[in-house]
């Protein structure tokens, strides 16, 4: 789902709310943080979309750029979130053509499917460098923009670590750190004026997740107490509301979006539970 002006029109935000605000977004090409992002332009933010792959990037600024009349929406492409200087590149040229930066969305992310035995150091390196290590080095990054503009924060993280879910010791061990760098961020950077929150997506439709990890999705959402997936609205509003003036006592909190899936032990992984680990570990060496 991508957002129109249809967003604004049946909104319960005043259209303006954001005018003449920036937003900073990692991993702004994805599907959940782009959405993320329309809604913010839509409702009169500026915008900078940060990614690695420059052909992605540059469209999805120029299709975000179209949703509103005289928004201005830079790419900041070949940015690697493991890199903070790589970071500061992207700030540099977001404050060069938009002025300032006033909201961080923190969304990079990587994730596969990988039972502990074939995970090597390597890959579980990997998630962790983009997933914790991306968005300590956004606020860094960013830092001064925000402390200079009484900015928000807004990491993008998951349910995972909330109960063990299988094929997932990565993605997990980093969202708990996200978890964990979040309260850190909130007492620290509230009396420098900075919000810090997160928002938790469960089972969103058309994700990239849901598509690959659940078969059989009517059977999946009989079991969600809100009896539906969400969509990348609901993640959309909830960011919406994260950065309002709505919010402006709100910090250091994580808010899950999810239809309270996982209070139900939704797993996205439970069809491969555990027949699945079990075949995928029949033999006995372990991948380092």
């Amino acid at each position: 789902m991508v957002l129109t002006q249809e967003f604004v029109k049946d909104s319960v935000w005043k259209a303006d709310i954001f005018k003449g605000k920036v937003v900073f977004v990692t991993g702004g090409a994805g599907t959940i943080c782009r959405v993320q992002t329309e809604a913010m332009v839509l409702l009169g933010a500026n915008a900078a979309i940060v990614g690695r792959n420059k052909e992605k990037t540059d469209r999805v600024a120029e299709e975000i750029r179209q949703l509103r009349p005289g928004a201005k929406v830079v790419s900041c492409p070949n940015t690697d979130v493991r890199n903070v200087q790589s970071i500061a590149k992207a700030v540099e040229q977001t404050v060069q053509e938009l002025g300032r930066i006033d909201f961080l969305i923190a969304g990079a992310a990587g994730n596969f499917l990988a039972d502990f035995n074939h995970l090597s150091s390597n890959a579980f390196a990997s998630v962790v460098n983009i997933d914790l290590l991306g968005l300590f080095n956004a606020v860094k990054a960013t830092f001064n923009e925000l402390r200079k503009n009484k900015g928000a924060i807004l990491f993008v993280s998951a349910t995972l670590h909330y109960y063990g879910v299988p094929f997932q010791t990565h993605v997990g061990a980093a969202k708990a750190g996200v978890d964990a760098l979040l309260n850190a961020l909130a007492v620290e950077l509230g009396p420098l004026g900075i919000r810090t929150n997160c928002i938790a997506p469960g089972p969103i439709a058309g994700t990239e997740g849901m598509d690959r990890l659940v078969k059989n999705q009517d059977e999946y959402v009989s079991k969600i107490p809100l009896q539906r997936l969400g969509t990348t609205r609901d993640i959309a509003e909830a960011t919406v509301y994260l950065f309002s003036p709505a919010a402006s006592y709100v910090t250091g909190t994580v808010h899950v979006v999810d239809g309270a899936a996982w209070q139900n032990g939704q797993l996205s992984m439970q069809n491969l539970y555990p027949v699945e680990l079990i075949k995928r570990n029949s033999e006995v060496l372990a991948k380092l």
